[in-house]
Formats: structure tokens, sequence, C-alpha cells
């Protein structure tokens, strides 16, 4: 028991005489504490939002996928079809009357074109896989349904013997949009969105790496570089929606362009990614040590044939990184291509570049809006696909960034 008091005085003793060390050293500071203690709280603050913000982000994309994988099947019900000028004339009646209610009326609009690409069928009874409504088959995907009871005993039936089952969904890559939600898909978006971004690139691309190029090799430090350097640095700041306004204003009411269409809507989103392209080739070129240049002086070439044959070789790589990651984003905005109404019911892929579109972003907004649930769905799976390339683009950026980068 003596041990522990001595023990106990002694580091009281201890710590009183190095509060007396720190009092008399003329250059202890007294907030040295205090600055520990707010170092301390801001790295407790920067975790915790940094653990949140990866709570948030697996939380989202936990919701998303459970909830747009189911779309990625779809029910088909084994039923039979017969085929005779009667049922093609009315394609209704191609079928039982009891299946009526739970088959598809997009599929049974098809009939015509079934019997036109295989004329064997007609004259015929096939037991046909068929497709069935979102409500059946929203009930084989255990969600929220409105069946009547008489549907439903015949849907559990076909169920229980094997010719009602969920199979993988096609028609999401190979349909465009559709009014009923189970023959609705998002290959017309897909085209239309790969035809708005080659315009976009054949555009911004060539125009944003000459700019960079001229004010970063050519052009001399004046009033008026300076001014083009503020508008772009502004430009990329702005408000997506500004350029779509732009867009309408320039390119549909004053050139007359056709509304819609990937050609307006790529020159729109030119105009934004421009800025993008400008700056990030700019700082690739910037990148290049003046070294290189002067080496190429002191051989006698000209100020082009350096640009051409040294420096420009040498920013390339970032040049790219930064055109994929402003193509990246252009990919997914949505406000510009509303305002010139790439928004619009597009069940038909566009062929050119002039006749009227849509887009992935559009298309999962308009999706968003519809009340049948089947939709809901096909919201969560149209992002998953967007979310999908969009990281495809980025993970290339990054591969051709380290695989070309150079090392000074």
């Amino acid at each position: 028991m003596t041990y522990f008091k001595s023990e106990s005085s002694s580091v009281s003793k201890l710590s009183s005489s190095q509060k007396k060390i720190k009092t008399d050293n003329p250059f202890y500071d007294p907030s040295l504490q205090k600055r520990h203690a707010q170092a301390r709280r801001f790295k407790f603050l920067t975790v915790a939002s940094i653990i949140f913000a990866i709570s948030f982000l697996v939380f989202f994309l936990g919701d998303m996928i459970v909830k747009g994988l189911p779309a990625f099947q779809q029910s088909y019900m084994l039923i039979d079809v017969t085929y005779n000028e009667k049922t093609v004339d009315s394609t209704r009646k191609a079928i039982d009357k009891k299946y009526r209610r739970i088959v598809s009326r997009s599929w049974l609009r098809d009939i015509p074109a079934m019997v036109e690409q295989d004329p064997s069928l007609m004259n015929t009874t096939q037991a046909t896989w068929v497709l069935v409504n979102h409500q059946v088959d929203q009930y084989m995907k255990g969600h929220y349904y409105k069946i009547k009871n008489k549907y439903l005993n015949i849907v559990k039936e076909k169920q229980a013997v094997g010719e009602l089952e969920l199979r993988f969904n096609t028609i999401f890559f190979t349909h465009g949009d559709s009014k009923i939600p189970e023959n609705s898909g998002i290959k017309s978006a897909i085209i239309g969105s790969i035809l708005t971004l080659i315009v976009t690139m054949i555009i911004a691309f060539p125009l944003g790496v000459m700019t960079a190029v001229y004010l970063e090799e050519f052009a001399h430090d004046s009033y008026w570089t300076q001014l083009i350097e503020i508008n772009i640095n502004n430009l990329a700041a702005i408000p997506s929606i500004l350029f779509g306004l732009l867009g309408l204003a320039v390119f549909i009411n004053l050139f007359g362009m056709p509304r819609s269409s990937p050609l307006v809507g790529g020159l729109t989103l030119a105009l934004m990614t421009l800025p993008i392209i400008i700056v990030s080739a700019r700082a690739a070129l910037r990148s290049v040590p003046d070294s290189i240049r002067q080496a190429g002086y002191g051989l006698g070439l000209t100020k082009i044939q350096v640009v051409q044959d040294h420096v420009m070789p040498l920013a390339f790589p970032g040049i790219m990184t930064g055109s994929i990651i402003g193509l990246s984003q252009a990919m997914g905005e949505t406000a510009p291509l509303i305002i010139i109404g790439m928004i619009a019911f597009i069940p038909d892929s566009p062929s050119s570049i002039f006749q009227a579109a849509t887009v992935m972003p559009a298309q999962i907004f308009t999706w968003a809006g519809m009340p049948e649930r089947a939709y809901i769905e096909r919201t969560a799976a149209g992002i998953m696909v967007l979310l999908s390339i969009l990281i495809s683009l980025n993970a290339l950026a990054i591969y051709l960034r380290k695989k070309f980068e150079v090392n000074w």
C-alpha cells in the first residue's frame, strides 16, 4: 500500500515538474494542446464524412441493384396459338379467350409479322412460349400485382405445371420505348446516345485540342488571350441547362435544324464539353517539360515542328484522358437534351443523326415518371446500364493515362 502511494506521489511530482518546465520554457506555446485537440476533431469529422459518403453510396447502389435486377428477367407462358387468316386479321382470336387478359398485347400485335417471317406457321396450331402482361410478370417476381381471381387461378395452374416461367429479358436490349411496360426496352436510347456522342466528339475534340494548342503554344500573353481564358473557365462552370437553352435558340430556332435529333443534341453537348477538353488539353501540354521544346529549337526545328512532332505525342495521353472524361460527363447529361426535345417518345431506333431520337438519361427520366410498377425496375436497370458504361469510360481513361504517361 505504501508502494502505490509513493508511486502516485512521484507521478504527481513529475507532472507538476513537467508543468513547471513548460511554464518556464520561453518557446512553449500554451495553445499547442488546443491546436492538437482541434486537429483530432478535424480528423474525426473527416473520417466520419468519408464513412457516411461510402455508406450512402453502398445504400444507393444496393437499392438500385435490388430494384433493377428483376428487369433482366421476363415472364413467358406456354399456350396454344392458332395461325390462320382469321387470327392474323384479329390477333386476339389466335389464343383461347381465357388467356386474353394474361398475354401481352404487344405479343399479339406481332403475330402478322411472325407469319410473314415464317409462312409455314399458317393454318397451324403451335404450343408457343408467349410474353405475358406486366401484372403477371410482377406476380412471378413477388411484387405488387392487380389480377382478377379467375385469371390468377389460371396463372397459378400454369405455374404449377411448369408452363409459366421467368426467362432472360432480351426485349430490354432489343426493343425501344413502349407504352406497354413488358415490351419496353433501351435499344433506341442506346443508339441515340451513340449517335449523339459521335457528333459531340467530332465537333468538340478537334476544336478543343486546336484551341488548347494555340493558347498554350502560340498565343502571346495579351488582353484578348486573357479574356478568352477567363471565358473558357467560366463556361466550364455554367449550369448545363443553359447550354440547352443556347442550343434551342441557335441550332433549332435560328438555323432550323431538326428538333430532337442527335445532330442538335451532339452540337449542344459539344458546346458544353468544349471547355472541359480545352482545360484538360492545356494542362497536358503544360506538363511537357520546356527542355523538350528547347532541344527541338536547338536542332533547328520550327515551332510547328516542335509542337507537332514532340510536344503533342507526349501530351496526347493526357488529352485523351480529359476528352474521355468530358465524353462521360456529356453522356450523363439530361437537362440540355430535355430542352431541345430529346425526351420524346421514340419507339424505333434512329438510323441517322437527322432523325428524332432519345438518349439513355432522358429515357430513364421518362420511365421514372410512369405509373406502372414495371417501369420502376426498368428505371433502375437503365441506371445500372448507364453507370456501367460511364464506369467503363472512366476506367478506359485511367488505363490510357497509366499506359502512356511519361514521368519526368
